[in-house]
C-alpha cells in the first residue's frame, strides 16, 4: 500500500488493522528511531552541541555538516548519525497534505482531503477522505516543546507527585512506542515539516467511546495500578509499565484517548507517560521496594509480606 499524500510505503489504512507481523513492524520501526534519535544527540553532545530541548536535532538537516565530515572523526559521527535519523524520520512539508503554503490555522483551512475530527492541546486529527485513516498534527510550541510529559517531584503524604508538563520530540515518540507495547492503536510516524516543526503521525481509524464514559476497569491489561501512598498525578488512571525493565507513569487514558477496534478491543490512541526518575526513587525506600517487587509479580502489595516466623 502507498500511503496517499507522501507516496511511500504504508501499512495503515482505514480502521482495518494491520496484520500482527506488521503490527511488529512498525514497533521495530519505533525502536529504531528512538535509538537514531539517541545515537545523533550523543553525536551532537561530542561536539559541543546542546539537545535540550531537541527540536535543533529533529529539524537537522541530512546533510547540515556535511563540509566537516571528513575533516574529523567526531564531525564525521554527527554527519553518519544525522543521515540516518532522517531516513527514520523524513521531512515533509504541510503542502504534500494539501494545505496551502501560508496556512494559518490547518483546522481552519484544511483541504477538501481532510475531514477535521478533533484538535486539543497538543495535537490537531483529521480523517483522510481517501483512505480514511487518520492524521495528526502535533503542533511545537515557541519554547522548541512539544507534546506532554510528567515532571516528578517529592511530595508530603505520598512518596512522588508527577506534574503534567511540556514534552520534547523524543517524548512523543516514546509514547507512540508505548502506545503500541501496550497494543494500541497502530501508529506510524509519517514525518516532521521543516518550516514549521510539525510532527505527522498516522493512525488505524477507530470508533469513539461515548463522552465521559468510566475507562477505570478497561485499562490495557499490563498497566499496574500505582498505590497512593506513593505516587499521585494529576492526571486520569495513573498506571506503572516496565519498558525494558525500566518503570514507567502511564495515565491519561480517559474515554477520548481509548477507541474500540474493528476487532471489538479497546485500543488506546493516545496517553501521557514519563519515565521514573532514578534519582528520586533512590530516595524512597518504600517505592523502590515496591517497584522491585512488582517487577516481579504484578500483584505484589505496598508492604512486603511477612511471615509469622519473623513476627
Amino acid at each position: 500500500m502507498q500511503d496517499p499524500f507522501t507516496g511511500r510505503p504504508t501499512l495503515v489504512q482505514g480502521a482495518r488493522l494491520p496484520s500482527r507481523e506488521n503490527r511488529r513492524v512498525l514497533q521495530h520501526d519505533h525502536g529504531r528511531r528512538l535509538e537514531a534519535l539517541a545515537r545523533l544527540g550523543a553525536a551532537a553532545a561530542r561536539v559541543g552541541i546542546g539537545t535540550d530541548p531537541d527540536d535543533d536535532l529533529v529539524l537537522w538537516e541530512a546533510d547540515e555538516v556535511a563540509l566537516l565530515a571528513d575533516a574529523d572523526p567526531l564531525w564525521h559521527e554527527l554527519h553518519e548519525a544525522a543521515r540516518a535519523f532522517r531516513t527514520l524520520l523524513p521531512l515533509v512539508a504541510l503542502s504534500d497534505f494539501g494545505f496551502a503554503d501560508d496556512v494559518g490555522d490547518i483546522l481552519a483551512e484544511c483541504p477538501a482531503s481532510l475531514r477535521p475530527i478533533s484538535s486539543g492541546v497538543e495535537a490537531t486529527a483529521f480523517e483522510c477522505v481517501a483512505d480514511h485513516s487518520i492524521y495528526k498534527f502535533f503542533m511545537p510550541r515557541d519554547n522548541g516543546r512539544i507534546g506532554g510529559t510528567f515532571s516528578f517531584r517529592r511530595g508530603d503524604d505520598t512518596a512522588l507527585l508527577a506534574d503534567a508538563s511540556d514534552g520534547t520530540y523524543r517524548a512523543m515518540l516514546e509514547k507512540f512506542d508505548i502506545i503500541l507495547r501496550l497494543d494500541g492503536m497502530p501508529i506510524e510516524v509519517i514525518g516532521v515539516t521543516r518550516a514549521e516543526g510539525v510532527l505527522i503521525t498516522k493512525q488505524t481509524l477507530g470508533e469513539r467511546l461515548a463522552e465521559g464514559a468510566d475507562t477505570s476497569r478497561v485499562q490495557p491489561a499490563p498497566l499496574i495500578p500505582i498505590p497512593s501512598r506513593l505516587l499521585r498525578a494529576h492526571r486520569d488512571h495513573p498506571r506503572l509499565f516496565f519498558v525494558d525493565g525500566a518503570p514507567w507513569l502511564v495515565a491519561d487514558l480517559h474515554a477520548k484517548n481509548l477507541v474500540r477496534a474493528s476487532d471489538g478491543e479497546l485500543r488506546a490512541i493516545d496517553l501521557l507517560a514519563a519515565p521514573f526518575p532514578p534519582g528520586l526513587i533512590a530516595g524512597e525506600p518504600l517505592l523502590q521496594d515496591w517497584l522491585e517487587r512488582v517487577a516481579a509479580d504484578p500483584a505484589s502489595g505496598l508492604l512486603r509480606e511477612t511471615s509469622d516466623d519473623e513476627l
